[in-house]
C-alpha cells in the first residue's frame, strides 16, 4: 500500500473532479444500505484503532473504505452517524501520529543519529491528512443540502415526508465539529515537518492538506461568525506560515480572497494582525501591503477597491506599525482613480497620527515631523474631486480632535479649510464640516487659564492688557540697557560733565518758576537725543546723573522686576492670547454661512447647524446670538417624521421643530443648578423678555409661535406667568423695553391659554391703557394685542359656520379706554400702529364696533376742522414720519385678514350707515382743509391731525368689510341651524330637498345684500359716514404740492388703497390716480404700500388689475430695494395663484435672479422654481425672457444673462419642451443681426440637455439659420459644447456617423465664415486707404478753388459710400439750437415751473 500512495498525485487527481477519482477496491456505496455500510466502516476502524500505522500493513480495502465513503458522501445511505465515525477515526489517527512524532523529537535521548526516526510516520500522516482534507471538502457541501431538505415537506406537500425528515434530523452538520478539526490541524502543523519531509514539494503537499480546508471554510461567511472557529482558522494558517514555509502561498491566497470574496476583507486583516502579534511574523503583512500598493484600480471598478480599502483600514487599526512601514508605497493610492482607496488611505493616516501621538517611543522631533507630514496630506484632500473623500477627511479629523494631543499648529489651517467646506456643493461634506467645527469648539486648547468661554471682547481685552504690560517691560529693559552703556562710558566723559555743570546750574536757576514745563521739555529733548544717538553732550549729561545721585534701591527693585522667567511667561501668554483670538475670529467668520445653512433643504444640515449654534452659545461666542435668532424661524417647519435623520451620524431622530424647542428650552427656559426657585423663575422670565429686545416683526411672529407651542405643551410654569405680570404691573421705574417685553410675551402665551389675560384685564387697562400707555404708545399697542386674546384664538375651519368668539357690550371699560387712547394719545410716530391695534381690538371684541369707530372719526374730524388752538403741536416730520407709516404700512399686509368670528345680532348691523352730523365738513371738505393748510404756522399740527383722521378712516373701512363678512356668516349660521331643525322634523326626502333649496336661496339673498351694502352703501350711501371722506382722501392724494407733509401723504395714500378695496366703483374711479402716485412719488414708503395694496386689490377686483397688469411690473425697476422686494413678493403671489395672467413681463422678474440684494435674488429664484411646476408656464414665457434680457433697452450684460439663463434652464426637463426650444432658438438666428444676440442664443442652446436624438436632429435641421454665424468664436465654442454633450448622451450601440458629419459641417462653415470676414476686412481697409490718398491729392487752380473742389469731392464720396471713413473726418460743426433763436425767453413763472419739474405735481 505504501508503494501505491503518492500524496501529490492523489491531491492532483482529487482536485480535478472528485466523482472521477479512481479507487481500486471501491465500495458500491449507493447500492448498500446504511447498516451494511456501517459494518464495513466498523471493520476498517477496528483494523486501525489500536495501531494507526496498520493502515499501511492491513489489507488495501481498509483505506479504500474511507475513500469510498468520502467519494459518495452525498448518497442517501451515508448518514450523519457514519460521517461522525469517519471523522473520529481520521482525527484520532492524526492525533496519535502527531503525538508519536512529538514524543520522538522532544525525547531526552533523541540524538543526531535518530534523525530518520520520525520518517516512519510520514506516509501514515500523509494518508490521514489526505482523508481529512477530502472529508472537510465533502462535508462542507452537506449542510446546504440538509437545510434545503428540512423545509421541503411543509412547502411541497405529501411527497418525501417519510424519508426527508429522517435525513435532516440525522444529517451531519460540519460547524459542530469544526473546532475539533481545527485543533487537530494545529497539532499536526506544529510537527517538525522539515525533518519528516526533506523536499519542499512534499512538505507543501502535506501542509496544504490542512491549509486548503481552512481557506475553504473562510469562503463560507457563516463559519466566520463563530469566534472560536474564526480564531482556529487563523491559527492553522499562521502555523503554516510561521513553521512550515507557507508564506508565499498565504500571500497569494490572501490577495485572491480580497479580489473575489468581499466578506473576507476584514478577516484577512485580522489574520495578518494575529500573525504579527501572536506569532511575531510581520513579514507576510508587509509583503501583502507591497502587493496591494502596486495594484491599480479603475474608476469604474466598484467591488475590488471597496474590498481592499476595508482590508487596509482594518489592518491599520490592528497593526499600525506594520502599515506605517509601508506607508510611502501606499500613499500612491491617494492619486488612485478609485475613490474608496483614497478614502482608505485618509482613514489610515488618521489612525497613524493617533498611534504616533499616543506612543511614548521614538524621537519627539521625528514624531512631530511625521505628524506634520500626515496633516499636510489630509489638508490636501480637502480639495478632492469626490465628495465622499472630502467627507472622509472631515470624519477623520473629527476623530483626531478627541485625542489628548491638541495639534495647535495644525488647527488654524484645519479651521480655515473647514469653514471653506461649509460652502461645498454636496450636503454630506457640509454636514461633516459643521460637525468638525463643533468638535473644534468643544476641544479647543484655550481653556486652561480662563475657563472654556471664547468671548471675543473679553479675550481682546486680555490681549491688550498683556501687550501693554509687555511693552512696559520692554521699555524697562531698554532703559536698563542704555544705563549699562552709560556706566561704561561715564569715566571717559567725566571732564565733559564738569564743564557742563555751570551751564546746568544757570539753566536750573532761570527755570525754577516753571519746573513742570521744563521737565516736560527736558523729557522731549531726551527722547529726541536718544533717537539721534546722543550727539549733544549737554543732553547726555542731563539724562545721566552722577554716581552719588543714583537711587540704588530703585535700581535693585527694577532689576528684580526684570526677571527673565517672568518676561518669558509674559511673551508666551501674549502668544497664547493671540492664538485664541485668531481661533475666535475664525469661528466668528463662519457664523454668516452657518446662518444660511439653517434654511437648507437638507434636514441633517439644519440639525447640525442648530447644534453648532447651541454649542457656540454655551462657549459664549459673540455672534452666536444671531444664529439663535435666525434659528427661531424654523418653528414653522413641518417635518414631524423622526426617521429621516440617521442616528449613526450623530443626529437625533427628532424633527427640526422639536429640536428647536429643545434648544431654546435648554438655553433659556430650563432650570439651572445652584439657584433658588425664586431665582429660577426670575431668570426664565428675564430670558423670555430679552427675546423681544430689538426683534423684527418676523422674529416676533416666530417667537409667538414658539411661545404658543410651549404653552400648549405645558412648558411654561404658572410662576413664570405671574412673574411676567409682576414686571408688567410694577409701579417702579423700569426700562420701557422691559415692560413692553413682558406684555408681548403674555400676549403670545394667551394664544394657547386665554386665561392668561382674562384674569388680569384690570391690570391691562390700568397700565397699558392708562398713564403708562399714554407715555409709551408701543406698550399701549401690545396691550391692545393682548386684549384681542380675550376673544379666543381658535382657528377657523374652511366652510364651517361655527363661531366661538366672545363679544363684549359697548359700555365695557375696555372700549372707553381704547377710545381715549386713540383720541387723546400724544402726537408720536408710534400712534399709527397703536391706533391700528386699537381699532382691531374694537372690531374683534365689540358687539357694535361701527358705532364706536364712528364716534372716534367724528371727534377726530371735529379736532381737525375746529379753530386752531394757541398751543403749537410738536413737529412730527422727517424720519419719524417715515417710520410712522412704515409701521402703518403693515396694515396693507393685514388688509385681507379676516380672522375674526363673532356672535352677532343681525338686527344690530348699523354698518356706519347711521345718519351723521357732518355740518362741519359739509360742502367741500377739501376746500376747508386747503384753507387751513394755507397758514404755515400750524401746517405741521394740522397735517398730523389730518393724517390721524385719514388713517382711522381707512383702517375702519377695511375692518368693516371683515365685520360685514361676519354678519353674513352669522345669518347663514342661524339659517343653517333652523334648516337642520326643520329637516329633522321632516321625514319625507322630497320635503327635505325642497327645504334645502329654500335655504340655499335665502343664503344667496343674504350674500347679495351684503355685497350691495359693500359696493353701494359704504362709500356712496347718503347716510354713510365713510362716504363723506372718500373725496377728501382722493383730494389729499391728488395734491402732493399742497400737502407736503410725508406723514400726511403716507396716511392718505394708505387710506385711499383701503377704501379702494371696499368698492369696485371707487376702485375704478381712482385706480389711475393710484398708478400715477406710484410713478411719481419720491417716498419709498408710499410706493411700497401702493404695491402691496395693488396685490390686495387684485384679490378683490381682479378684472381691474388685469387691464393694467403691466404697471405692476414697474416696481421691479424701482431704485429702492424695499419697493422692489414688495413688488416681487406681490407678483409671485398673484402669478403662482393664477390671479393675474402673465403677458410677457417675466423678463423683469428674471433680472431679479441676479440682483445685488440677496433677499430679492432668493425670492426670484423661488418664484421660477415654483413656476416650473405649473404645467408649461415657464416654457411658454421662455422666449420672451430671452428677448427681454438679450436685446433692447432692458438688456443686461452677457455675464448676468448667462447666470440668469443657466438658473432658469435647469427647470426645462421634459424632452418635448427641449426639442421645441431647440427649433425656436435656431429660428431666432435668422432675425438676429448683432453678434451679442448670436452668442446669447448659442449659450441658451448649450444649456439644453440634448438627451434625445430628436433634439440633435432639430439642431442639425436648423443649420441654415446659423451657418453664417459660426465664424464668431464664442458661437462656435458653444456648438462644440453641444456636440460633446450629444456624444456623451448617445447610446453605445449606435454609430456616431451623424455627429461626425455635423462636426465636419460646423468646421467647414466656420472656416468659410472666417475667410469671408477676412475678405471684408481687407476690402474695407483698401477702400479706406484709397479715400485717404484721394483726400491728400492737390487740386488745380487757385488755392481757394482747390479747397472747394476737394470739399466737393469729399461730399460726393460721402454720398456714394456713407458710413466709411468717418473716424478720419473732422466732425461737423455743432449747429446752434433753434429753440433759442425762435422761442422768446420764458417768464419768471414758467422758469419756476421748470425748476419744480423734479417734484411731484398735482394730478
Amino acid at each position: 500500500m505504501s508503494d501505491e500512495f503518492n500524496l501529490q498525485e492523489e491531491l492532483l487527481s482529487l482536485s480535478s473532479d472528485p466523482s472521477l477519482y479512481h479507487i481500486p477496491r471501491e465500495l458500491d456505496v449507493t447500492s448498500l444500505s446504511e447498516d451494511d455500510l456501517d459494518s464495513h466502516l466498523s471493520e476498517a476502524i477496528e483494523s486501525v484503532v489500536n495501531d494507526p500505522d496498520s493502515i499501511l500493513h492491513s489489507t488495501p480495502q481498509t483505506f479504500d473504505v474511507f475513500r469510498s465513503i468520502l467519494k459518495h458522501a452525498d448518497a442517501s445511505s451515508v448518514g450523519g452517524a457514519i460521517m461522525v465515525k469517519t471523522l473520529d477515526a481520521i482525527l484520532s489517527a492524526i492525533n496519535s501520529h502527531s503525538s508519536a512524532v512529538m514524543a520522538l523529537v522532544s525525547g531526552a535521548g533523541f540524538a543526531a543519529e535518530d534523525m530518520d526516526a520520525p520518517m516512519v510516520h510520514k506516509q501514515p500522516l500523509e494518508m490521514w491528512a489526505f482523508l481529512l482534507q477530502w472529508f472537510v471538502s465533502a462535508a462542507d457541501k452537506m449542510p446546504s443540502k440538509a437545510s434545503d431538505a428540512a423545509p421541503a415537506p411543509a412547502a411541497r406537500g405529501k411527497g418525501g415526508k417519510s424519508k426527508k425528515p429522517v435525513r435532516s434530523s440525522s444529517a451531519f452538520v460540519l460547524s459542530d465539529h469544526l473546532t475539533l478539526i481545527l485543533s487537530t490541524s494545529q497539532k499536526a502543523l506544529r510537527l517538525p515537518t522539515s525533518r519528516i519531509w526533506r523536499t519542499t514539494s512534499d512538505r507543501e503537499s502535506f501542509v496544504s492538506c490542512f491549509v486548503k480546508p481552512a481557506y475553504q471554510l473562510c469562503e463560507t461567511e457563516s463559519h466566520l461568525k463563530s469566534p472560536e472557529v474564526r480564531a482556529g482558522i487563523y491559527r492553522v494558517i499562521c502555523l503554516a506560515v510561521k513553521f512550515n514555509g507557507h508564506a508565499f502561498g498565504a500571500q497569494t491566497t490572501i490577495i485572491q480572497n480580497l479580489t473575489y470574496f468581499e466578506h473576507l476583507s476584514e478577516p484577512m486583516a485580522e489574520l495578518l494582525e494575529m500573525l504579527e502579534k501572536e506569532f511575531d511574523y510581520g513579514q507576510l503583512g508587509e509583503e501583502v501591503l507591497r502587493e496591494v500598493a502596486a495594484k491599480i484600480f479603475a474608476h469604474n471598478d466598484a467591488k475590488g477597491p471597496r474590498s481592499f480599502s476595508r482590508f487596509l483600514v482594518r489592518l491599520a487599526e490592528g497593526s499600525p506599525r506594520v502599515v506605517q512601514k509601508q506607508m510611502p508605497l501606499l500613499l500612491a493610492h491617494l492619486d488612485s482613480e478609485a475613490h474608496p482607496m483614497r478614502m482608505a488611505i485618509i482613514e489610515i493616516i488618521g489612525m497613524l497620527i493617533r498611534d504616533i501621538s499616543s506612543s511614548d517611543e521614538g524621537d519627539e522631533e521625528q514624531k512631530k515631523k511625521q505628524i506634520k507630514r500626515f496633516f499636510e496630506l489630509l489638508t490636501e484632500r480637502y480639495l478632492d474631486l469626490n465628495s465622499w473623500v472630502r467627507s472622509k477627511v472631515l470624519q477623520t479629523i473629527i476623530k483626531l480632535c478627541d485625542l489628548p494631543a491638541k495639534f495647535t499648529k495644525q488647527r488654524v489651517t484645519i479651521t480655515d479649510l473647514t469653514i471653506r467646506t461649509l460652502e461645498d456643493k454636496t450636503s454630506s461634506a457640509r454636514r461633516y464640516a459643521i460637525q468638525l467645527l463643533c468638535k473644534l469648539l468643544e476641544t479647543h486648547p484655550f481653556g486652561m487659564m480662563h475657563g472654556g468661554t471664547l468671548n471675543l471682547p473679553e479675550w481682546q481685552e486680555r490681549y491688550d492688557q498683556i501687550s501693554a504690560e509687555l511693552a512696559k517691560v520692554d521699555a524697562q529693559e531698554l532703559e536698563k540697557a542704555k544705563r549699562d552703556v552709560g556706566y561704561e562710558s561715564d569715566e571717559e566723559e567725566q571732564e565733559e560733565v564738569k564743564g557742563a555743570d555751570a551751564e546746568e546750574g544757570a539753566e536750573k536757576k532761570s527755570n525754577e518758576d516753571n519746573g513742570e514745563v521744563e521737565k516736560s521739555i527736558e523729557g522731549d529733548g531726551e527722547g529726541e537725543d536718544e533717537d539721534e544717538g546722543g550727539a549733544t553732550p549737554k543732553t547726555k549729561n542731563a539724562k545721566r546723573p552722577r554716581q552719588s545721585q543714583l537711587d540704588i534701591s530703585a535700581i535693585q527693585t527694577e532689576q528684580s522686576t526684570l526677571d527673565a522667567e517672568r518676561i518669558t511667561r509674559l511673551r508666551l501668554t501674549k502668544k497664547y492670547y493671540a492664538d485664541a483670538l485668531r481661533f475666535i475670529n475664525q469661528i466668528e467668520s463662519a457664523v454668516p454661512i452657518l446662518c444660511q445653512l439653517l434654511v437648507s433643504t437638507s434636514k441633517s444640515e439644519v440639525l447640525e447647524a442648530m447644534r453648532f449654534f447651541r454649542t457656540a452659545y454655551e462657549y459664549n461666542i459673540s455672534s452666536a446670538e444671531s444664529g439663535i435668532k435666525t434659528m427661531l424661524h424654523l418653528i414653522w417647519t413641518k417635518d414631524n417624521n423622526s426617521t429621516a435623520a440617521s442616528t449613526e451620524e450623530g443626529i437625533d431622530g427628532r424633527s427640526i421643530k422639536g429640536n428647536l424647542i429643545d434648544v431654546y428650552r435648554s438655553l433659556y427656559f430650563d432650570v439651572v443648578p445652584d439657584l433658588s426657585p425664586k431665582q429660577q423663575v426670575s431668570r426664565i422670565a428675564k430670558n423670555m423678555i430679552e427675546r423681544t429686545y430689538n426683534a423684527t416683526l418676523a422674529e416676533l411672529t416666530s417667537l409667538e409661535e414658539l411661545m404658543r407651542t410651549m404653552m400648549a405643551d405645558g412648558g411654561v410654569h404658572v410662576d413664570v406667568v405671574n412673574k411676567l405680570w409682576q414686571v408688567y404691573s410694577t409701579e417702579q421705574e423700569i426700562p420701557k423695553a422691559q415692560r413692553q417685553g413682558a406684555i408681548i410675551i403674555l400676549g403670545m402665551l394667551a394664544i394657547a391659554k386665554k386665561e392668561v389675560v382674562t384674569e388680569r384685564v384690570d391690570a391691562l387697562l390700568r397700565i397699558g391703557l392708562g398713564p403708562y400707555g399714554m407715555n409709551d404708545l408701543v406698550l399701549a399697542k401690545y396691550t391692545c394685542v393682548a386684549l384681542q386674546r380675550l376673544g379666543g384664538s381658535q382657528k377657523k375651519v374652511k366652510g364651517s359656520l361655527a363661531d366661538k368668539t366672545m363679544r363684549l357690550p359697548m359700555d365695557n371699560p375696555i372700549f372707553v379706554k381704547l377710545k381715549d387712547m386713540v383720541e387723546h394719545a400724544p402726537k408720536s410716530p408710534q400712534w399709527f400702529s397703536m391706533a391700528e391695534q386699537a381699532i382691531n381690538t374694537i372690531y374683534l371684541l365689540g358687539e357694535q364696533p361701527d358705532g364706536l369707530c364712528g364716534e372716534i372719526i367724528k371727534n377726530l374730524t371735529a379736532r381737525v376742522f375746529s379753530a386752531p388752538s394757541s398751543s403749537t403741536a410738536p413737529d412730527v416730520s422727517g424720519a419719524g414720519e417715515t417710520d410712522t407709516d412704515a409701521e402703518g404700512g403693515e396694515t396693507a399686509d393685514e388688509a385681507g385678514e379676516g380672522d375674526v368670528t363673532a356672535t352677532l345680532s343681525p338686527s344690530k348691523t348699523a354698518t356706519l350707515l347711521s345718519p351723521t352730523k357732518t355740518a362741519t365738513i359739509s360742502g367741500s371738505p377739501a376746500k376747508t382743509v386747503h384753507s387751513r393748510a394755507g397758514s404755515p404756522g400750524d401746517d405741521t399740527a394740522g397735517s398730523f391731525a389730518l393724517a390721524q383722521l385719514l388713517f382711522v378712516v381707512g383702517h375702519t373701512a377695511i375692518k368693516h368689510i371683515v365685520y360685514l363678512e361676519l354678519v353674513e356668516r352669522e345669518f347663514k349660521r342661524r339659517k343653517d341651524e333652523t334648516a337642520k331643525l326643520k329637516a329633522a322634523a321632516k321625514a319625507a326626502d322630497k320635503d327635505a330637498n325642497d327645504l334645502d333649496a329654500v335655504a340655499g336661496n335665502a343664503e344667496d339673498d343674504i350674500g347679495d345684500l351684503i355685497a350691495t351694502i359693500r359696493e353701494k352703501e359704504l362709500l356712496y350711501g347718503e347716510k354713510s359716514l365713510l362716504a363723506v371722506y372718500g373725496p377728501l382722501v382722493a383730494s389729499v392724494c391728488a395734491s402732493p404740492k399742497r400737502y407736503r407733509s410725508p406723514a400726511l401723504r403716507q396716511a392718505a395714500t394708505l387710506a385711499l388703497t383701503k377704501l379702494m378695496c371696499v368698492s369696485a366703483q371707487f376702485c375704478e374711479q381712482h385706480l389711475l390716480l393710484l398708478f400715477k402716485i406710484l410713478e411719481t412719488s419720491k417716498d419709498p414708503v408710499v410706493r411700497g404700500n401702493i404695491v402691496i395694496a395693488l396685490g390686495d386689490i387684485a384679490l378683490c377686483f381682479g378684472s381691474l388689475i388685469d387691464d393694467n397688469s403691466e404697471r405692476l411690473y414697474q416696481g421691479l425697476t424701482d431704485p429702492d430695494p424695499g419697493v422692489k422686494k414688495n413688488t416681487l413678493m406681490v407678483l409671485t403671489h398673484l402669478i403662482l395663484n393664477g390671479m393675474i395672467k402673465v403677458k410677457g413681463q417675466l423678463g423683469e422678474m428674471a433680472k431679479c435672479v441676479e440682483d445685488e440684494d440677496e433677499r430679492i435674488a432668493d425670492l426670484a429664484k423661488m418664484f421660477f422654481k415654483e413656476l416650473s411646476t405649473k404645467d408649461n408656464a415657464l416654457y411658454n414665457n421662455l422666449q420672451d425672457v430671452i428677448s427681454h434680457l438679450s436685446i433692447g433697452k432692458h438688456a443686461v450684460d452677457e455675464e448676468t444673462f448667462e447666470k440668469t439663463m443657466k438658473y432658469i434652464f435647469q427647470f426645462i426637463e421634459k424632452e418635448k419642451q427641449a426639442e421645441a426650444i431647440v427649433e425656436k432658438l435656431c429660428q431666432r438666428f435668422r432675425l438676429a443681426t448683432e453678434e451679442r444676440q448670436w452668442r446669447d442664443i448659442a449659450f441658451c442652446l448649450s444649456l439644453l440637455p440634448f438627451k434625445s436624438e430628436r433634439s440633435v436632429k432639430k439642431l442639425i435641421e436648423g443649420l441654415p439659420f446659423y451657418q453664417d454665424k459660426l465664424h464668431e468664436e464664442t458661437v462656435f465654442r458653444r456648438f462644440s459644447e453641444i456636440l460633446a454633450k450629444a456624444r456623451s448622451n448617445k447610446t453605445s450601440n449606435k454609430p456616431e456617423t451623424e455627429l461626425k458629419e455635423f462636426e465636419a459641417i460646423l468646421a467647414e462653415h466656420q472656416a468659410k465664415g472666417l475667410e469671408e470676414q477676412a475678405l471684408e476686412a481687407d476690402v474695407a481697409r483698401k477702400t479706406k486707404a484709397a479715400k485717404k490718398r484721394a483726400a491728400r491729392r492737390p487740386g488745380p487752380g487757385p488755392q481757394g478753388q482747390g479747397r472747394g473742389a476737394a470739399k466737393d469731392r469729399r461730399e460726393r464720396e460721402e454720398s456714394e459710400a456713407p458710413g466709411e471713413g468717418e473716424e478720419d473726418e473732422a466732425p461737423p460743426p455743432t449747429p446752434a439750437p433753434k429753440t433759442r433763436a425762435k422761442a422768446p425767453p420764458r417768464r419768471g413763472g414758467r422758469r419756476k415751473a421748470v425748476v419744480e419739474s423734479d417734484e411731484e405735481s398735482d394730478f
